[in-house]
């Protein structure tokens, strides 16, 4: 099932979640596919590390394929590569999304990547998507593609306020191009459990009915080591606080 990780605002967590989850999937023995729609390619480099190269198959060769005119039927698997983690691909992000997107918007390319997602689900067992903090070309294509969505959410109330348009702005998702897509949960991330205003925030949205997940993944600088040497917390401390939870938060999720 493809699950998109998604927020407009900035700085969130949304591509350490999305490779943390992703690891832990592949950890425990299927095939996970990470697919890194955000230009700024955080993923890519969270995932690569060292082994990161120019010249690489990337997400923009796909999109400039749905371009061509060409007979010759290129299969998305073309644009993934293999990271240095068993069971766990990815397909790379690129500077050159930034300039295609005007070129995909005027030739209506955005059901591409949901033929692409259909194709590639006899290949893996999870699929993982990074999008950018906005709700362009690349984010819409891969709601429109994805089963469910997940929000990460950091605790103040500049973060609420974005929380409610993002939901609206799934909820027209859902209305005009994907009724399959559902909302998985809100992933409450870098939470503080000793300071008030965290934990009132979170109690006001579990008592608005918003589908708050549990557990909360903890503040640590341990994050900041894992994204230095390139190795997910499950690779890098297994025993961890933020890696148990990151554990019991994936266990949660359905497929």
């Amino acid at each position: 099932m493809p699950r998109v990780v998604f927020n407009q605002k900035g700085g969130v967590g949304k591509s350490t979640i999305t490779c943390n989850l992703a690891a832990i999937s592949a950890s425990r023995g299927l095939r996970t596919l990470v697919i890194d729609l955000d230009q700024q390619g955080n993923s890519s480099a969270y995932l690569m590390g060292g082994t990161l190269a120019d010249g690489q198959p990337n997400v923009a060769g796909f999109f400039e394929n749905t371009l061509s005119y060409s007979l010759r039927k290129v299969s998305p698997t073309e644009f993934i590569v293999a990271t240095p983690h068993e069971r766990l691909d990815v397909m790379l992000s690129s500077p050159a999304l930034d300039e295609l997107q005007a070129k995909l918007e005027s030739r209506h390319k955005i059901l591409k990547l949901r033929e692409a997602l259909q194709q590639l689900a006899s290949d893996y067992d999870r699929i993982y998507i990074d999008t950018p903090p906005a709700l362009n070309f690349y984010t819409r294509s891969a709601l429109i593609g994805a089963r469910s969505c997940l929000i990460p959410f950091d605790c103040d109330d500049f973060s609420r306020k974005a929380l409610y348009t993002l939901l609206e702005n799934v909820q027209e998702i859902q209305a005009d191009h994907n009724a399959d897509l559902a909302v998985e949960g809100i992933v409450v991330n870098q939470f503080q459990p000793r300071a008030n205003l965290p934990q009132r925030i979170v109690n006001e949205l579990i008592a608005e009915g918003l589908p708050v997940l549990t557990p909360y993944l903890p503040s640590s600088v341990k994050i900041r080591e894992s994204h230095q040497q390139s190795l997910p917390m499950i690779y890098l401390d297994p025993g961890h606080k933020l890696t148990q939870a990151l554990v019991a938060l994936h266990d949660s999720l359905t497929r």
